[in-house]
């Protein structure tokens, strides 16, 4: 079967860094850390008081004020990065054939804000179950396509992805795949997640897993560093128009890149911690260069899970170490979480937007806040440290791994007609 080729034609970024594609893009090369104490709430007496917040978030001329009161924050920003990336596509949704242009949005947790106050006020309250009637419309996962499809009519395939922090990554791959086997010709796709509540920065302090650097939060994500204590969490979400590149050429679109291939694979090893070894991150980084059919040789830059824990950084170095052997050397290679912080189920759509901007501008983002070598990390290796490097990216490779040992790589390449 003859698959069509998929291009990105349009973008959108709901960040720690900024609002905008290029707000976004701006401050990674910068170097800037999006982090900073927590607004959202009180959190004196949690371990970690600090966060990737989205700041200046407005719904305003995108969704009506009522409309938004209906929808948990993770759908609110689906809603805003998508609106971006189809203005950004150009395309008008009364031009297009409608049952040929579908949804598919990635979220780790969803609706968990929905979900925690309303259990809070019924436990607070004398026992009456008084819910929201849009409790759980707020709160199941794949309400943020739906709302999004909707929203311009889109009748085509239309769903969400749940793979923790792959979840992203995982949608874009099926929203690829769609168009490639002719089910669509035009596709939303990418993620969102907003968890920065108590239960959200409690749950994870409980799994030992956040950073607890209270005294320099902009210092806290620190991927490949010595001192690395836990990722930093982060919110927002990232959205893409893929699109039938015959489809893209026919209305002269604007291309940014060609999504070339995508791998996914398991750990099968525990529930949240990667194999030492790596070794579901070498299966998952060679299906998506053979999907691609393309040699190791031929990457550029991976933009790296690189949470900045200490077990995750190691595996995936040796990872990239099996799967690209002496070519691993000549790589770019950087964890932009160092600057967003970990946005769980839209870790993979911002960072797949670093790793498109990357071949756009040729120059790649750095790992900041490093400051001392891990011996377990061999020093040899390119990660971009403390400032960004350019480059000719002809191809850059994404990569996320999720609790549960779910992996998801995408591969993009600078399109060339």
């Amino acid at each position: 079967m003859d698959l069509r080729r998929v291009v990105v034609t349009g973008c959108g970024a709901l960040t720690p860094l900024g609002n905008s594609v290029e707000e976004y893009f701006s401050s990674l090369k910068e170097g800037v850390s999006g982090a900073g104490t927590l607004t959202k709430f009180d959190a004196s007496k949690f371990k970690t008081n600090f966060a990737c917040e989205v700041k200046g978030f407005s719904v305003e001329g995108i969704i009506e004020r009522k409309e938004a009161r209906k929808m948990d924050l993770f759908t609110q920003y689906a809603m805003v990065a998508s609106d971006q990336a189809l203005k950004d596509s150009g395309i008008d949704p009364n031009s297009i054939d409608l049952t040929k242009a579908g949804v598919v949005l990635g979220s780790g947790i969803g609706g968990m804000n929905t979900t925690m106050a309303q259990i809070t006020e019924f436990a607070q309250g004398n026992g009456t179950p008084r819910f929201n009637p849009f409790f759980i419309p707020k709160s199941i996962i794949d309400i943020a396509p739906g709302m999004v499809s909707m929203k311009y009519g889109f009748r085509g395939p239309n769903y969400s992805t749940v793979s923790a922090c792959a979840s992203s990554t995982n949608a874009m791959i099926d929203a690829m795949m769609i168009i490639q086997t002719g089910r669509a010709d035009v596709m939303i796709t990418g993620g969102s997640e907003a968890i920065i509540n108590q239960a959200g920065i409690g749950g994870f302090n409980a799994l030992h897993a956040l950073s607890t650097r209270n005294d320099s939060p902009q210092t806290a994500s620190r991927p490949f560093d010595a001192s690395r204590d836990g990722f930093v969490m982060g919110e927002g979400a990232g959205c893409f128009v893929l699109e039938n590149y015959e489809h893209a050429k026919r209305r002269g679109a604007t291309i940014y890149a060609e999504i070339i291939g995508g791998g996914m694979s398991a750990d099968a090893h525990h529930m949240t911690a990667p194999h030492p070894e790596g070794l579901g991150a070498i299966e998952v980084m060679q299906k998506a260069l053979n999907d691609a059919r393309i040699n190791p040789e031929d990457v550029d830059y991976v933009n790296v899970h690189g949470t900045s824990t200490p077990l995750g950084d190691i595996a995936e170095v040796k990872a990239i170490l099996q799967t690209f052997g002496s070519h691993a050397y000549d790589l770019n290679i950087s964890s932009t979480k160092s600057m967003t912080g970990h946005l769980l189920g839209a870790a993979g759509a911002v960072e797949s937007l670093a790793c498109i901007l990357s071949l756009q501008e040729n120059v790649v983002p750095p790992t900041i806040n490093h400051t001392e070598n891990d011996p377990n990390i061999d020093s040899r290796l390119n990660l971009t440290l403390n400032a960004a490097q350019e480059r000719n990216v002809r191809i850059a490779m994404s990569n996320t791994f999720g609790f549960g040992g779910h992996n998801a790589s995408v591969v993009f390449k600078k399109f060339e007609g």
